[in-house]
């Protein structure tokens, strides 16, 4: 993902409602989640994360290396932020870092179905992630193709796997075109894509990762929605800008999430906001991750004050990812989506039916609401606690 310049009935969830018993299984209970909803016990949620790592991506991979409930199954990659070969080496170098170089890395689509991919270095950096440094990995990426991996996993462990997608969507058009049953055979699939009800970051209506391969949104969008009605599964969580844009990390967060990992110094703060970029200090210098953290996100910060008016960041990926283990961190709509790809101004743009003019059954849960706060407290205590055990 990167970026630029009253419930009606149907909805699946609500304030305080009972989330779906997915097929990977829940029992007991436990403390009181956002909006006083009861957190019940999980087994491990098995995840597939399909990225195209620029920062934030990267941020909602350790996300979900320091989530208890997370099994990562796989991680995939297609072009988006970057070209999808830079995107390959950074999901391995910063599942390095994480301490999690057993994950296997597979490679996808490197160019959208129908367009030529467009990259976006200014927003992510030359090569994704921002001013960080990251060493060569040390493994080589699977051998598997990105779009033969998914099918084959959730062919190997259907109903099991919870699929998130954190860029454009052209992996996943093309499995399910090449395998219809791909929505029956996944438990869930949560994205991070599209502007439901707010303005787009790349064109006045539209979203980044829709925007990058509209016509892979729309077969995607399509086949699920008609799996959905037919066969009742869940349909599809998506999480637009109408909420990641609420998960606004800041300076300070950072600065907490270093002292999390035991990073203590006082020019931490100064080096967060940029004023010293070039000083390593000896404390920083001893945890790598959270340099990483510190020197990505610095530049992600850079391009929200040039183009936002605001010294911080939008992690709408990590956003993406702590939902599909916690779904009770967004309230969602059932509505129906299409996507546009024939418009002068809005190719791209999530059409949304709001008054149910098309009289289509929906086929997307639209996020209208999150707890970025509980989210964003989470985000510092989960990885600056993987931090803490990855010092240098």
């Amino acid at each position: 993902m990167t970026v630029r310049a009253a419930a009606p009935a149907g909805h699946r969830r609500g304030t305080g409602g009972a989330p779906r018993a997915g097929r990977h299984g829940r029992g007991g209970t436990g403390p009181r989640g956002p909006w006083g909803a009861t957190i019940h016990a999980v087994t491990p949620i098995q995840l597939i994360l399909d990225v195209d790592t620029g920062i934030d991506d990267a941020m909602a991979l350790l996300y979900a290396c320091a989530s208890p409930e997370a099994d990562l199954v796989a991680v995939t990659c297609v072009g988006g932020n970057i070209d999808a070969a830079q995107v390959a080496t950074n999901t391995l170098a910063v599942l390095e870092l994480a301490g999690r170089a057993e994950v296997e890395v597979a490679l996808g689509r490197e160019q959208p179905l129908v367009r030529p991919l467009q990259v976006t270095p200014e927003t992510h950096g030359p090569r994704g992630l921002g001013y960080a440094e990251l060493r060569s990995p040390a493994r080589p990426l699977s051998d598997r193709h990105a779009v033969d991996l998914l099918i084959a996993e959730a062919r190997r462990r259907p109903g099991a796997i919870t699929l998130v997608t954190l860029g454009p969507l052209t992996n996943l058009a093309v499995a399910v075109l090449r395998e219809p049953e791909l929505p029956r055979l996944l438990d869930r699939w949560v994205l991070m894509g599209g502007a439901y009800r707010s303005p787009g970051n790349t064109a006045p209506t539209t979203e980044w990762n829709i925007h990058v391969d509209p016509d892979a949104a729309k077969v995607a969008f399509t086949a699920w929605g008609a799996s959905a009605e037919r066969h009742g599964h869940p349909r599809p969580t998506a999480l637009g800008l109408d909420v990641t844009e609420r998960a606004k990390i800041t300076p300070e967060h950072v600065v907490a999430l270093a002292r999390r990992a035991g990073s203590t110094p006082d020019d931490l703060l100064a080096l967060a906001r940029g004023e010293d970029p070039g000083q390593a200090t000896q404390s920083m210098a001893s945890n790598p991750m959270v340099r990483f953290i510190a020197d990505a996100l610095r530049f992600y910060m850079e391009f929200h004050s040039r183009f936002d008016g605001f010294y911080g960041a939008f992690i709408h990926d990590p956003l993406a990812v702590a939902a599909a283990l916690d779904p009770r961190l967004v309230r969602t709509e059932a509505l129906t989506v299409d996507v546009e790809l024939g418009g002068t101004l809005t190719t791209g743009e999530t059409v949304t039916d709001w008054r149910r003019a098309w009289g289509r059954p929906p086929n997307l849960d639209v996020a209208v609401e999150a707890d970025a706060a509980a989210f964003l407290d989470r985000f510092v205590e989960r990885v600056g606690g993987l931090a803490a055990t990855r010092r240098g």
